[in-house]
């Protein structure tokens, strides 16, 4: 490869003569350039053209054969297709009885052959749209195809760039396999997260945001503010979310929400992610969010209560809290211990005091606040788990709750009702440290949109969380279009309140891109020019967000390392209007492209002539609808689509296989699970999965006015499946599934599986169990636990969906689904499918 290279790169440049020519075996139109892409020569033979235009330019044949006999003596002839260009001249040249001169001639179709192997096509308007090739700043155009000089100054393009492309691989990047690549990841799922971050961009809206949440702390009536933060998918929205987190977690607290899918439970789910990002764990504290907030707000109470720092025992307290006030969950005695014990009777007696008389007692604020103090009292993992399971309104069973010693929840709880006073004593906790960032993100997916019922709940529960939940920076990531959908659900003080703080991420400049681009190949050590050659760098960074520079970069570095094809572009298929000049020569053209089919045929022993099958296997297909004419390249078709398949596939694989480490890794973490948020996955997956099979039914079942459990009765060809779930306990879980099994029994001609998370509390009731049992024994039935494996595919499948309808990843839905059978070899979701 290298001494080929050496060859080209070699010559002298000057000699290289870039031509083309138009006809079937006698030349009827050329045009040569010059190693700079100048054109110096330009001709269209006499009787074939009738056009004002290029009058001046029209010579007998004759002429023009002599005039190109002088200009490619001694010189080094490029062509696409150079046999075809050579027969033509040669032919033309016989036609005046001369001899063609002996020259060597260079094929781009070679070339791009020897070094891009797996390309479905090598027409000239392929590969100049797959290599992003331009002439005057304008992409290939189909329309202007065919034309000497336009595939003459698209040949030249060609040409240097496979030369670049082959001095790039015979410096070895196939070594870049050895690294991985660094721009594989190109999106913050969540705040939590750890990407590299150039902090030159966005720096003037992250500063405002830091200025809001200053305005937000100074204002003597903690009224909270919110925020719009406006850009297309992929500009960087979550990403700047990280950025707060890694600046701001030491001292205020973020609470990150994605996109509620239940519009009974908008609230309660909103409660549930914000108990979640509680618990994330704060860099280099070793110590969870609700830990720091917990222990900053508790200590500027008791600081606060003068019969505690009035007492030599209060002062010692205080002054050890305000040193470290981290210092709450381990200077207070040995847990068990009577010290340990009198300590947190004073801390718990004191501030529920305290709130008492600042917010007076309301059904739920005083016993969460109580469920809090206990939070903090306890230290033994089991304990924390309890506590944690009923601050999110679970009911544990009678034991549970007495361990704790807190009162347990009941099945008549209003969760929407809780969960916004259990949200407003966090923020009122809040005042007494720094303000609380909540962010609703992943708004944008059409699962969302296209349902006004969510829309009309969530629009209700933003009114409620930013009227009555105070100190707190509320922040909304949407699409631009997306906003104005929005408004419409929303209640005019809201948009008001949204409207006067709107944070737009524009497109990076290009050396910002480039920027970014650095920093991530810097983290394997290796430098943009070790990856890139100047064209496909340009390629990349001419693309339209930032998610979709990171994406060609790897798409590239994939290429190089692996030789994975890159994803056919289609950004740039251009349907242009074309006058009645243009669609005759194009028909022209294609009438030609048949001709040269039929000669052969014709000229072989005069044999009968299929001429539909030639039609077939014309090399051109074209299309006219209206006054638009597309001309597409119809060679190799199959082997096209196949290729199109096997990279959709393949991409798809990546992004599972990716998504799935990620879901993995966050299972270990403390995690609200609620039967509504999951029936909501799994109505948002089936309502995905009716795509791809029209006869897949989705309905509900009732039983009188008897709660049961939350269900979901999926109906095809093959089967009628009810999936339902419980993570629920106590009596609940007992009433709940006593009624489930009544429903088997109604419906024997249904199958019922019955699924509950396997890390929710075993259920332990005597009357539980023995539902359990019966259940189990029903033969269309089942009872099953939920493991990992099993609750990774549903998070996975899930979250693929959303990924896709927010513009996250760049299938096609229906495409994606199709696939999933082939990833998930033996699952019962893809069953249905």
């Amino acid at each position: 490869m290298l001494s080929q290279v050496q060859s080209l790169r070699e010559k002298n440049r000057k000699n290289y003569l870039f031509l083309d020519t138009e006809g079937q075996k006698i030349l009827r139109e050329v045009a040569v350039l010059n190693y700079q892409g100048k054109l110096i020569y330009e001709a269209f033979v006499e009787d074939h053209y009738n056009n004002e235009n290029i009058r001046l330019k029209l010579k007998p044949l004759e002429i023009i054969i002599s005039e190109i006999n002088e200009i490619i003596q001694e010189k080094t002839i490029v062509c696409h297709n150079a046999e075809h260009d050579r027969k033509i001249l040669i032919n033309s040249f016989r036609q005046q009885e001369l001899s063609f001169p002996s020259l060597e001639f260079i094929c781009t179709v070679k070339l791009a052959q020897e070094y891009n192997p797996h390309y479905p096509s090598y027409s000239l308007s392929y590969l100049a749209k797959q290599l992003r090739l331009k002439v005057t700043e304008q992409f290939f155009r189909d329309n202007q195809a065919h034309a000497a000089y336009y595939d003459a100054q698209f040949t030249h393009q060609l040409f240097f760039y496979l030369i670049k492309q082959m001095t790039a691989k015979s410096h070895n990047y196939s070594d870049l396999k050895n690294y991985h690549n660094p721009f594989s990841s190109s999106r913050v799922d969540d705040p939590f997260q750890d990407h590299p971050d150039y902090k030159e961009i966005y720096k003037t809206e992250f500063n405002r945001l830091k200025a809001i949440l200053a305005e937000i702390k100074t204002d003597s009536n903690y009224q909270s503010k919110g925020v719009l933060i406006i850009g297309e998918a992929g500009t960087g929205k979550t990403h700047l979310i990280m950025r707060i987190a890694k600046e701001l977690l030491q001292r205020n607290r973020l609470l990150f929400i994605r996109q509620p899918n239940n519009a009974d439970t908008v609230l309660s789910h909103t409660y549930a992610r914000i108990l979640e990002s509680f618990f994330q764990p704060v860099p280099g504290r070793n110590r969870s969010q609700i830990e720091l907030l917990i222990a900053h707000s508790f200590t500027n109470i008791l600081s606060s209560i003068e019969r505690v720092t009035n007492t030599q025992q209060g002062k010692k307290l205080i002054s050890d809290l305000q040193n470290d006030s981290l210092s709450l969950f381990n200077r207070l005695g040995t847990e068990e211990t009577i010290r340990h014990r009198k300590n947190w009777d004073i801390i718990e007696r004191n501030i529920l005091e305290w709130w008492t008389k600042k917010y007076s007692i309301s059904d739920y604020s005083h016993t969460l606040l109580q469920g809090l103090i206990k939070f903090c009292r306890y230290s033994k993992p089991d304990y924390k788990t309890l506590v944690r399971r009923w601050l999110a309104g679970n009911e544990l069973t009678v034991e549970e709750a007495e361990k704790i010693g807190l009162k347990n929840w009941n099945e008549d709880l209003s969760r929407e009702e809780f969960a916004l006073e259990a949200i407003k004593v966090f923020a009122n906790l809040s005042t007494l440290d720094e303000p609380l960032i909540i962010v609703f993100d992943q708004l944008e997916g059409l699962g969302l949109i296209q349902n006004k019922n969510i829309l009309s709940s969530f629009g209700s529960a933003i009114k409620e969380i930013i009227t009555h939940i105070p100190n707190s920076l509320i922040i909304l990531n949407l699409f631009p279009n997306r906003w104005q959908k929005f408004q419409q659900y929303f209640d005019e003080a809201v948009t008001d309140r949204l409207r006067q703080n709107i944070v737009s991420l524009n497109r990076p400049n290009e050396e910002q891109l480039k920027q970014i681009l650095a920093l991530k190949a810097n983290l394997v050590e290796l430098k943009l020019e070790e990856i890139f050659i100047d064209e496909e760098l340009t390629d990349t960074l001419n693309q339209s967000s930032i998610r979709k520079v990171v994406n060609r970069a790897s798409d590239y570095f994939n290429y190089k390392a692996y030789n994975i094809p890159l994803p056919d572009d289609n950004t740039d298929k251009i349907k242009v209007p074309l006058n009645l000049e243009d669609r005759v020569h194009n028909l022209e053209n294609i009438l030609q492209q048949i001709a040269q089919l039929i000669n052969p045929l014709v000229n072989f022993n005069h044999q009968e002539i299929d001429l539909g099958e030639i039609l077939d296997q014309s090399p051109t297909l074209i299309e006219e609808k209206g006054n638009k004419i597309e001309i597409k390249v119809k060679q190799n078709q199959t082997g096209k689509s196949k290729n199109k398949i096997n990279l959709v596939k393949q991409k798809l694989f990546s992004y599972l296989d990716s998504k799935k480490q990620l879901i993995n890794q966050e299972y270990e973490k403390p995690q609200i699970i609620t039967d509504s948020d999951d029936i909501g996955k799994l109505t948002t997956i089936m309502e995905s999965f009716t795509i791809a099979d029209e006869k897949l039914e989705i309905n509900q079942l009732r039983l009188s006015k008897r709660k049961i459990p939350e269900h979901l009765l999926i109906s095809n060809d093959k089967t009628n499946t009810v999936i339902a779930f419980i993570n629920l306990a106590g009596s609940i879980f007992t009433s709940r599934i006593k009624n489930f099994n009544e429903l088997v029994i109604s419906y024997p001609q249904f199958k019922f599986n019955l699924f509950r998370d396997i890390r929710e509390p075993k259920i332990t009731g005597k009357v539980g169990k023995l539902e359990l049992e019966k259940l189990k024994y029903t033969k269309n039935g089942k009872f099953i636990l939920m493991d990992q494996e099993n609750r990774v595919n549903f998070e996975l499948i899930y979250q693929l969906i959303i990924d896709i309808q927010e513009q996250d990843l760049e299938i096609n839905l229906k495409e994606a689904i199709k696939f999933l059978p082939d990833y998930f070899t033996s699952y019962w979701l893809t069953d249905f499918l």
